[in-house]
């Protein structure tokens, strides 16, 4: 299997899969060529496993056509605002505004002002996914961050969130 060296300003070696499937070993200056096949060798069974389920994901968003892309959008605008209504009473929280984006890195956001932005990417998941994200930016609305307060604002409406949240990494 090949990797690409990337040689930087920093103090340790790591392992990189990106979503092409290309392995990146970044690693600090100088760092000889038997120290970071030593490396990439300990680490082979983990780059090896990354890669499948690498060439398993689906299609990236930006490889579908415009009517594709155009469903999805569809799709997302008949499902997210009324299901981002739904959680939003029961989370006692009121989104600005949502919106339906193509982003292709990300399946959802929000900012301060409490608007929601949401990838039509997510509709390609099941509904307990889509669930999840929707329910993941209403909490940001209470909490801009991932601190613990954050989890359990998530936890008390979707206790299996962690189950959900598997399912956005493995597709």
């Amino acid at each position: 299997m090949d990797y690409e060296i990337i040689y930087s300003k920093r103090k340790t070696l790591c392992l990189q899969i990106k979503r092409d499937g290309r392995v990146i070993i970044r690693c600090p200056y100088r760092t000889s060529k038997e120290r970071i096949e030593s490396f990439y060798n300990s680490h082979l069974e983990w780059v090896q496993r990354k890669v499948e389920v690498t060439k398993n994901r689906m299609v990236p968003i930006n490889e579908l056509g415009d009517t594709d892309i155009e469903d999805l959008k569809s799709k997302a605008w008949e499902y997210i605002p009324n299901r981002v209504d739904y959680f939003a009473s029961i989370m006692g929280v009121t989104p600005a505004n949502v919106s339906i984006n193509r982003a292709k890195t990300r399946f959802g956001s929000c900012n301060s002002k409490k608007r929601l932005n949401f990838s039509c990417n997510v509709m390609r998941y099941p509904i307990e996914a889509i669930d999840y994200v929707i329910v993941h930016e209403l909490a940001h609305i209470k909490e801009l961050n991932h601190s613990k307060r954050f989890w359990a604002i998530v936890e008390n409406v979707l206790p299996d969130y962690k189950e959900r949240q598997k399912i956005l990494k493995t597709k």
